[in-house]
């Protein structure tokens, strides 16, 4: 049986997976490329999956794991909405919004790893960090392509 500190970390991670879901989820209905909208709600599905995998463990402990994201998070996806407004929807925005987000998950992560965690659970969150850091060098590299087309 795990510790209330290890549920404790886990249940952050979850919320962490939930703000990524939504917020790739808000960029995917404003992105105005099809392969973006696609890109995007294949990453909010990952976390969504990413999400399950570490609510299945709480819940094999007995412990309650959210459901939703963080306060921030939600205050991210609005200023994604307002931002989309301004910007006419501009890809370059969600990019760089969906690049904000994941610097954030992957600091996240780097925390959980920081703590004394079974070796089983710090094989799995080094996974999904592994995933999430693939998931921002993809969102970097298409921002900084959508910001040289801006520039020409």
């Amino acid at each position: 049986m795990y510790t209330d500190h290890v549920i404790d970390t886990l249940n952050d991670i979850i919320q962490n997976c939930k703000d990524g879901e939504l917020g790739f989820k808000a960029c995917a209905e404003h992105a105005e490329s099809p392969a973006l909208q696609k890109l995007f709600g294949a990453r909010a599905m990952e976390c969504r999956e990413a999400a399950r995998e570490l609510q299945a463990i709480v819940y094999a402990e007995a412990g309650d794991p959210p459901t939703g994201g963080t306060a921030a998070g939600a205050m991210h996806r609005g200023w994604v909405k307002l931002k989309a407004a301004l910007s006419a929807n501009d890809d370059k925005a969600m990019l760089e919004e969906c690049e904000r987000g994941e610097d954030r998950a992957l600091a996240r992560y780097r925390e959980a790893l920081e703590e004394d965690l079974p070796t089983e659970v710090r094989s799995l969150l080094e996974r999904q960090r592994l995933g999430a850091q693939r998931n921002h060098d993809q969102v970097r590299t298409l921002r900084d392509q959508a910001r040289a087309a801006a520039h020409n």
